[in-house]
């Protein structure tokens, strides 16, 4: 009896409520362009690379791009946003850049129905277990958590899992995220606050808006669907 209540203990201790965490993207732009993307982009181009930080601790989280002085080619090819969220207030906020600019929104956090499956594995030294979530008739996602980094929280709006999210795919692979690096610390609290604009939408907003605007072109209701429904 008493081993066991060590190890429970022990357990107990060894979670980690505060956190930096780093994060590698690859995404595959043969699938995410479609059309005739080989004529045009060479075969060892085709997955782009993109590096992202998570702060966390038990109250928000911070998702973020890492910050580079290298230039990068094909920028355009693949959005960076900026997510911070609030447990405690179950709130949003989001630095979306769309069209050669930054827009700033805020939202309540996204709710998503999550099937936990028995298949686990191992990110960045930490066991994780596989949790699907169907976003669409055509789109589903994987996500790899860990119930040592107790925060529900994870790249982009990603939430809602018994803890933190280290890894993070949509099933054909066009998009994948795993973390790197774990560092257990805590972060300063000038660390989650953002710069904010004077123009802040909410996502329903901006929809409407974009809506109204662009709702006749071929390319809306997808574009609409990745850059609010998923991500």
């Amino acid at each position: 009896m008493a081993f066991i209540l060590a190890v429970f203990c022990i357990s107990i201790n060894a979670q980690i409520t505060s956190a930096k965490i780093t994060f590698e993207r690859k995404t595959n732009l043969y699938k995410k362009l479609k059309g005739n993307v080989e004529n045009w982009l060479k075969e060892e181009d085709k997955i782009k690379i993109d590096y992202f930080e998570l702060y966390i601790n038990d109250t928000c989280s911070l998702f973020k791009p890492q910050e580079s002085d290298l230039k990068e080619n094909m920028s355009w090819a693949t959005s960076k946003n900026t997510v911070l969220q609030n447990f405690k207030l179950n709130t949003r906020y989001v630095i979306k850049p769309m069209w050669g600019e930054e827009l700033h929104l805020t939202d309540s956090m996204f709710k998503r129905k999550w099937q936990i499956t028995e298949s686990s594995r191992k990110i960045a030294g930490y066991a994780c277990r596989k949790a699907v979530w169907q976003a669409n008739d055509s789109t589903r996602i994987y996500a790899w958590f860990s119930y040592d980094i107790v925060p529900s929280t994870g790249p982009e709006s990603f939430n809602g899992l018994p803890g933190t999210i280290l890894g993070l795919a949509t099933e054909d692979g066009g998009v994948v995220y795993f973390a790197k690096k774990v560092e257990v610390l805590t972060p300063t609290p000038a660390t989650f606050i953002l710069p904010k604009k004077k123009k802040i939408y909410t996502i329903p907003e901006l929809k409407a808006q974009m809506e109204k605007q662009y709702g006749k072109e071929k390319w809306f209701k997808g574009m609409i669907n990745e850059q609010f429904g998923i991500w």
